[in-house]
């Protein structure tokens, strides 16, 4: 069996810290026996985005490869490190033209896991459909994977789990990620895909969604432009724990996880 640990969207400094802190993200891996950690890493530079800072101390912290989403290259670093990085990925369904690649492949323990991270379209960015995307990926990567993990990062949670269900015995597994609430939906689908909506995400729990509440009340009044500053204190981690058969590519069990600070 391996065991899969995933974490929702860093956001910030203090979500990064978080993970950090007393080698917190390392101790849960080691205490759940997880055998990959991904973690989506496109809010944890200030400003949204990933910087290098960032992602290497997220990668510090116990990452084994870190996912992003339509923020992925707001910060001016992430193009190298899109390039030269063989942990990073972003939504495979970008433009080919988009820094980065949308997937790799993991060497865990002797089994082969496929990892893909795609976006939605639904309320987002107008990028090829996710189904497209992740079909034409599970076709050219045929034979060479035994497990198959999808980071989709949407806004509609119908898209999420339209995905999950026509990949249903595909992909051994299916999490959601961008809305930073973590869904009571865990599941393990009749095709035997384990699947959450919405994973959560990593920070402060004092503002709205990991930002600073006064910002969002200003956006939702006003109207006009305003920085989304993180939020800061009382933050918390979301995460879920997939165990995958190797042998058959099926999802055995599904935890969802929670820890505050």
């Amino acid at each position: 069996m391996i065991r899969i640990l995933c974490l929702g969207d860093v956001v910030g400094e203090e979500g990064v810290r978080f993970l950090e802190r007393g080698g917190r993200l390392r101790n849960l891996a080691s205490s759940r026996r997880a055998d990959l950690v991904i973690v989506n890493g496109e809010n944890s530079a200030p400003g949204n985005g990933i910087s290098r800072d960032s992602a290497e101390r997220l990668l510090d912290a116990g990452a084994d490869v870190i996912t992003g989403g339509n923020h992925t290259w707001k910060q001016r670093d992430a193009v190298r490190l899109l390039d030269d990085g063989d942990a990073l990925i972003r939504p495979c369904n970008y433009p080919a033209e988009a820094p980065g690649l949308g997937y790799l492949i993991a060497d865990v323990r002797g089994t082969r896991v496929l990892v893909i991270n795609a976006a939605g379209v639904v309320y987002m960015d107008p990028v090829t459909p996710p189904a497209d995307a992740v079909a034409k990926i599970l076709k050219a990567e045929r034979g060479r994977y035994e497990l198959s993990v999808l980071d989709l990062h949407a806004e509609a949670t119908s898209e999420k789990l339209f995905v999950a269900r026509y990949f249903d015995g595909k992909l051994s597994a299916v999490f959601g990620t961008h809305t930073h609430v973590q869904t009571a939906d865990e599941q393990i689908l009749p095709g035997g895909t384990g699947y959450i909506t919405d994973v959560g995400m990593c920070g402060s729990m004092n503002g709205i969604l990991g930002v600073k509440t006064e910002a969002v009340i200003h956006k939702f009044t006003v109207r006009t432009p305003v920085r989304f500053d993180p939020a800061e204190g009382n933050p918390a981690l979301h995460a879920v724990l997939f165990s995958l058969d190797e042998n058959t590519g099926r999802c055995a069990s599904v935890e969802r996880i929670r820890e505050t600070g």
